[in-house]
């Protein structure tokens, strides 16, 4: 896979998850993904940026345009230093919920992305990358 472009973001308040919302729909719009293909990155994106500050305590974001052959995407990986997730395939059953919610955030953004990776050791954190393709 080769970057073509890339940009790293922190995630430190609700206003820098508003912020990478917007950076996602803007690295997708330029890459002529469709209406639909941006919404779907960009809840993604908001879902795994809200984890990060919420149960990461905060953390980054890198946004990568990338291509893969004829496919281009965005791949996008987000990493927080926080205390990690002790069960990765409990985390990811729908309605699972650390944090009071529906439990659909990080299951929710792998089903939203074309490609989808987790890893995360308790207390050391989580790293969770998600690609979509043109």
């Amino acid at each position: 896979m080769d970057v073509l472009a890339a940009e790293n973001l922190p995630i430190r308040s609700d206003a820098e998850v508003v912020m990478v919302r917007q950076r996602v729909r803007s690295a997708a719009a330029a890459q002529g993904f469709s209406l639909v293909d941006q919404t779907k990155i960009v809840t993604a994106a908001s879902e795994l940026a809200r984890n990060a500050l919420i149960h990461g305590g905060g953390g980054t974001v890198r946004i990568e345009v990338v291509r893969n052959g004829v496919k281009r995407g965005l791949k996008l990986t987000f990493e927080d230093e926080g205390p990690g997730i002790a069960d990765v395939s409990l985390a990811m059953r729908d309605g699972f919920s650390t944090g009071g919610g529906l439990g659909l955030g990080v299951s929710g953004a792998k089903r939203l992305s074309g490609d989808f990776e987790i890893e995360s050791k308790p207390g050391q954190g989580t790293r969770v990358s998600i690609a979509r393709w043109k």
